[in-house]
């Protein structure tokens, strides 16, 4: 079931949380949420303008940059924000809680259940698909989409948290792990049964 749970407070105690397993192993990352936002930001603005340069090379009229279609993307991107999230929240099993951190730009969801590996990449990648990758391969094949690309492009852009947790998923899990979440941070461990195998 999802929740919406509206505003953090900036409080990481108030978040959902979960009691470890034995032999747990929390993912390597951004040790608190505000160095991650600085870093996160930096690198979606980068990604952004990578794509938008792209988009603007493979546009076929300068009028289509400065017309309705342009402006509506991008205000299309934003709207999907908050679904973005609840995208990712479908994916998580058990309970789920969206939040908004708007100061620091960030908006983010939290559940606590256990996921495979692939499961935990696929929630992560999801809404970029979905929201971003598709309605920019779709500008590519039809530039006339002006608003498709730019949403698209900014859509990406945004979800460079999303790409972080899958690239510490796929490093740093080992195959048969399970993850989970927990507060503001990621984890993960090797049921018994699995752990068992590995040792015998």
């Amino acid at each position: 079931m999802i929740h919406w749970a509206g505003k953090f407070d900036g409080n990481e105690e108030s978040l959902p949380k979960r009691e470890h397993p034995e032999g747990y192993v929390p993912f390597k990352e951004a040790e608190n949420m505000k160095s991650f936002a600085v870093i996160a930001n930096i690198a979606a603005g980068v990604m952004i303008l990578l794509l938008l340069g792209s988009l603007f090379l493979r546009v076929e009229s300068a009028e289509s940059l400065i017309g309705n279609s342009f402006f509506f993307g991008m205000a299309a991107s934003f709207l999907c924000l908050v679904p973005h999230e609840f995208l990712h929240a479908v994916w998580l099993p058990g309970e789920s809680y969206v939040y908004t951190n708007l100061e620091q730009g960030m908006l983010f969801v939290v559940g606590t259940s256990d996921m495979t590996k692939a499961r935990f990449i696929i929630m992560s990648l999801f809404p970029n698909i979905v929201f971003g990758l598709i309605p920019y391969i779709l500008f590519m094949i039809f530039p006339q989409l002006t608003w498709a690309g730019t949403m698209g492009a900014l859509s990406l852009g945004m979800g460079v948290g999303d790409y972080y947790n899958v690239i510490n998923a796929a490093k740093q899990m080992p195959k048969g792990a399970l993850t989970y979440l927990s507060g503001f941070h990621s984890y993960w461990y090797m049921p018994k049964e699995k752990a068992a195998e590995i040792t015998e």
